[in-house]
């Protein structure tokens, strides 16, 4: 039945049953090397954490001792309350460390500390009585010293059986888990021994059977080397031709590709000049705007100031007005100072003082009429000066005007540049995209020409790569019948 087998079937039924052997071998040592991890953890989580806690209680033993000796000397009432705490330590201890369910020998070494502990208190609560009443510190320590020390003394023999207890477990368990260690060691190396004496049986039975199986096809490989070897020749030699071929149409395609590209690049630089004269045109118009506004701008200006000249020559009139009517009041004041000097000269005595008043108003007048005809020539010569700008403001003005038109002709003119510009850039920008479209063909062209010829040496190098196979193959097969079979065969 073995020999009917194929060369997989055989291999993989090898391979099979070394992998469960294999794993075989992993679970034991799994299962082992799990037992051993157990072990050494109930060692140092369990037992360990045992012996701190029984070490603790000593320590919390000894605190307990010294808050009853601090309240016998200071009387502080907050010490009962931490004798009280330190207690419900020493009890919660006490219970976590029979919660693991110890061995009868521990449990009973907790059920006499249980019991010492409670005679402790009642001796540590007489105590706290006694120095609370009042009955004197020589009293409450000789209560100290008969009730409490002796049954504290009993608690220390008892704690430190307890951690020797701890310790012989603890040494036990540690034994126990290195069995167990050497135990799992001499289990895995008989089933590593087993895995390897079936190796060797397997790779025996696996190497007869396969022997003749190979033998028969190397045969066969060999006659089809020879047949591959003539036709890999023969295909190498039409792939050396046609890359041959390949490599002149390459050249020509290039010299094409590169003139396309000159073409183009020169599209593209008339194209950007066309671009800048028509930005720069734009930019004149812009800038020709810009300056028939700024022109307009004064324009406006100049009709303001005109108009403001104009209601300054309005109001220097009103003023020559107001000045008549000043220049008569003055008149009419001089006259009648005149008449008031020519009544008091009459009065006598009686109207001199009268007399000096109509004086100094006739003076008053006087100067009144001399000021009106001083400010009467300054607006006189305010009116010329008014009418002299006022007639320059309108010969700038009408210049002005002027300028603004000859500003938006050259605008029109700017403007009708910048549109013959843009059709100029249009034109070379479709110049430009014709040439970068047969540029763009002929690198389509040039690249699939470069593939055709990739393609080509390819197959030539593997044509080559072919032939080399097949010499080695046939090569490879001689050396693998000297193997499978000996040199009478």
């Amino acid at each position: 039945m073995l020999k009917q087998w194929t060369f997989g079937k055989k291999v993989g039924a090898a391979l099979g049953l070394g992998a469960a052997l294999t794993l075989l071998v992993g679970v034991v040592s799994i299962t082992a090397l799990q037992g051993v991890s157990d072990s050494k953890d109930q060692v140092i989580r369990i037992n360990s954490q045992h012996l701190l806690d029984a070490e603790h209680l000593n320590t919390i033993l000894e605190r307990r001792g010294g808050q009853l000796r601090a309240y016998l000397i200071t009387h502080k009432e907050g010490l009962v309350e931490e004798y009280r705490s330190t207690q419900a330590d020493f009890m919660q201890v006490l219970k976590e460390l029979r919660a693991d369910k110890p061995t009868p020998e521990v449990e009973k070494t907790f059920q006499r500390l249980e019991v010492l502990d409670d005679d402790y208190n009642r001796g540590a609560q007489e105590v706290f009585e006694l120095a609370r009443s009042g009955a004197g510190t020589e009293r409450a320590s000789r209560a100290f010293e008969t009730k409490v020390f002796p049954v504290r003394m009993q608690i220390d023999v008892l704690l430190t059986e307890l951690v020797r207890q701890e310790k012989s477990l603890m040494e036990s368990e540690w034994k126990a888990s290195k069995d167990k260690a050497k135990t799992a060691a001499g289990t895995l190396a008989v089933f590593i021994l087993l895995a390897v004496a079936f190796a060797l049986t397997a790779s025996l039975m696996l190497a007869r059977a396969l022997g003749g199986q190979i033998g028969s096809a190397v045969g066969q490989v060999q006659s089809s080397a020879a047949e591959l070897k003539a036709a890999a020749n023969q295909q190498a030699s039409g792939s050396r031709e046609q890359a041959t071929a390949m490599g002149e149409i390459i050249t020509t395609i290039r010299e094409l590709l590169a003139t396309s590209r000159q073409i183009a690049e020169n599209a593209k630089r008339v194209a950007q000049i066309a671009d800048d004269s028509a930005r720069s045109a734009r930019e004149g118009a812009g800038t020709v705007q810009q300056s028939r506004e700024s022109v307009e701008t004064i324009r406006n200006q100049v009709e303001v100031i005109v108009g403001h000249m104009l209601d300054l020559g309005k109001k220097s009139q009103q003023i020559g007005s107001i000045l008549d009517i000043v220049s008569e009041l003055a008149e009419q004041t001089n006259i009648l100072a005149i008449n008031a000097t020519i009544e008091s000269s009459g009065a006598g005595e009686a109207g001199k003082r009268f007399g000096v008043v109509a004086d100094e108003i006739r003076k008053l007048a006087d100067r009144m009429a001399g000021s009106t005809k001083d400010v009467r020539g300054l607006i006189e010569d305010v009116r010329s000066a008014v009418n002299t700008t006022i007639m320059a403001t309108e010969s700038g003005s009408k210049s002005v005007e002027i300028g603004a038109r000859q500003f938006g002709e050259v605008s029109a003119a700017l403007l009708r540049i910048a549109a013959q510009v843009a059709t100029a850039s249009e034109a070379a920008s479709e110049i430009e995209l014709t040439t970068k479209q047969q540029s763009t063909a002929v690198e389509q062209v040039n690249q699939a020409v470069l593939g055709t010829s990739q393609a080509t040496q390819e197959a030539e190098a593997s044509a080559a790569q072919v032939l080399k196979t097949v010499s080695q193959l046939a090569a490879l097969s001689n050396d693998l019948l000297s193997l499978v079979r000996s040199p009478a065969a």
